[in-house]
């Protein structure tokens, strides 16, 4: 196992180079996948070493509930360990459980209240709020989807924006876009270095969303000028996991980009360009932590089984 254990923690700023890379130069919806796969598996590999730092680290202090044949001095010769690396992962470990937990419980708590506050109201798929502040958000469901905008963003659109908008919000909930951002928000909160890619993770979407909505309009400006026109005077969506029109952010950068060209679709960028680069040393980094984790993993359990009674 060895120093190997602590890769999966460092590893993930080898995904750093991608999370630019790829909101520049792939097509947003495979940007968005790689980068939400990338920082999933990271993010459980890191917390799995922490696991493993505190198991082993700690078999041998006073009072803990393992074994005895885990702290045998034969065991503790045979996996390397770090006591100081150990008792340090144990407050660790606590603030990643309170820290994702506090993460799932916001994001469903948020959208429980906001399907309460929509009872009563018509069955529809578009729900138009008598509201002065404006603002729009997918509102995904269990058994129903439903599109939540304010009478005072629909009066500041003009009929053909209005319809961006809705196709906007359409894309978000047929790609169950709060999933990637819930999984990027999560691994951002056990492993800090995977922040830059919930950042972008955050940004694909919304670039997945436009291009699906100016494909479903038929004219890139169109939805360019809703976007701008929206987040001049949107507050954004309730919380990070719902995908809103007009988040704060990047938006003169989405703006630009709807007034190039469409992307084209790549299965997966050439290994002779800068993002393939960077796509391929994410890959070997992702490759590596699980490859590491799983390794000291397999070492660990089957040593201390060896070492457990039955």
């Amino acid at each position: 196992m060895g120093v190997f254990v602590f890769l999966p923690l460092v590893l993930p700023l080898s995904a750093w180079p991608i999370a630019r890379l790829a909101e520049q130069h792939l097509h947003p919806r495979l940007a968005t996948r790689l980068l939400t796969a990338v920082a999933g598996v990271m993010a459980l590999c890191s917390t799995v070493c922490l696991g493993l730092l505190m198991v082993v680290g700690t078999a041998q202090l006073p009072g803990n509930p393992l074994p005895d044949g885990w702290s045998d001095p034969e065991v503790r010769a045979a996996v390397p360990y770090d006591e100081v690396a150990g008792r340090a992962a144990i407050p660790v470990l606590l603030a990643v459980a309170v820290v994702c937990g506090r993460t799932l419980w916001r994001h469903g708590r948020v959208r429980r209240r906001a399907h309460r506050a929509l009872t009563g109201l018509p069955g529809k798929e578009v729900v138009v709020l008598p509201d002065e502040e404006p603002y729009a958000y997918a509102l995904p469901g269990r058994t129903r989807d439903r599109i939540v905008v304010t009478t005072a963003l629909l009066a500041g659109l003009r009929p053909a924006e209005r319809r961006a908008l809705f196709a906007h919000e359409r894309a978000h909930l047929a790609a169950r876009h709060h999933r990637f951002l819930l999984v990027s928000q999560l691994a951002a909160r056990a492993n800090p270095f995977l922040g830059p890619l919930r950042t972008a993770v955050s940004y694909t979407t919304e670039r997945w969303a436009d291009e699906e909505a100016a494909r479903a309009v038929g004219d890139r400006r169109v939805v360019a000028r809703a976007i701008g026109k929206a987040a001049l005077v949107s507050r954004g969506t309730p919380v990070p996991t719902l995908a809103g029109f007009a988040l704060p952010g990047p938006v003169p950068r989405r703006v630009a980009a709807l007034l190039r060209p469409a992307p084209a679709p790549r299965s997966w960028p050439s290994m002779f360009t800068a993002v393939g680069l960077a796509a391929w040393a994410a890959a070997a980094g992702t490759a590596a932590s699980a490859m590491s984790s799983a390794n000291s993993a397999v070492t660990m359990v089957l040593i201390l089984r060896a070492a457990t009674p039955l």
